[in-house]
């Protein structure tokens, strides 16, 4: 499958994304998390366009997307994901949200039921052990001990195009934002999936949030906490078959 970039204008600002749209099937859309952009998933994405429509955005102030001089919080990313749905002309998808972007589709779940035909909660944030900027940072470092060290210049050039400010900013936003709110709220069962190394978003914690949704929880072995860039076959057929079953 071949994927193409496009802009599209949501609410005042060009939101980039790269799409694959061939395939037949529901359309899956990938919320990226706090530091990064599309580019660490495209592993998981390209493994799974063959089978759906695949579109990765940029959020504002990431990636290749335009950079406001704020950052926005759980609630303004569900706002402007819900309008560049609108624009891009996506209809009822699959969000497949990461991290803090597990967050900002949770948000657009609840505030836009219609909007959603499956949710997929991938290392979700955040572990009310670790709701601090110290924990969650902390979390995050020891993951970069089990990580894969090939995903380190992807990263480093997402946070270069999203500048420190912006993500020490979006951390404050994540471990402001109480998600089991959310999570309660849900109108669609989510697949929560992880890395069964992940130590940002631990097994314990996806296992509460599988129970508190009436979700299903997927561990994928030798996986940390970017498990949709390391194992990108094995998330994608985990997608799929959680598509498949509804």
């Amino acid at each position: 499958m071949v994927f193409r970039r496009h802009w599209t204008l949501a609410r005042g600002l060009r939101i980039h994304d790269t799409a694959a749209q061939d395939a037949a099937g529901v359309p899956v859309v990938f919320v990226h998390g706090l530091a990064v952009s599309h580019r660490y998933l495209m592993p998981t994405a390209r493994a799974l366009a063959a089978r759906h429509p695949v579109v990765v955005p940029d959020l504002p102030g990431f990636g290749l997307s335009d950079k406001p001089f704020r950052a926005y919080d759980v609630s303004a990313h569900a706002d402007l994901l819900s309008d560049w749905l609108d624009a891009r002309g996506v209809g009822a998808a699959c969000l497949v949200g990461h991290s803090f972007g597990a967050e900002v589709a949770a948000r657009l779940a609840v505030r836009r039921p219609g909007a959603v035909a499956g949710l997929v909660l991938a290392g979700p944030t955040t572990d009310p052990r670790a709701r601090s900027r110290r924990g969650l940072i902390g979390r995050w470092l020891v993951d970069t001990l089990v990580e894969a060290p090939w995903q380190a210049p992807i990263l480093v050039r997402d946070v270069a195009d999203a500048k420190p400010w912006r993500v020490l900013a979006t951390v404050g936003h994540s471990v402001r934002n109480e998600v089991e709110k959310d999570l309660l709220r849900l109108p669609v069962a989510p697949l929560v999936l992880g890395g069964g190394l992940d130590t940002v978003a631990p097994l314990s914690w996806r296992t509460t949030v599988a129970e508190m949704t009436g979700g299903t929880s997927v561990t994928i072995p030798g996986a940390a906490h970017n498990v949709l860039t390391t194992s990108g076959r094995r998330s994608a057929a985990a997608i799929a078959a959680y598509l498949a079953s509804r």
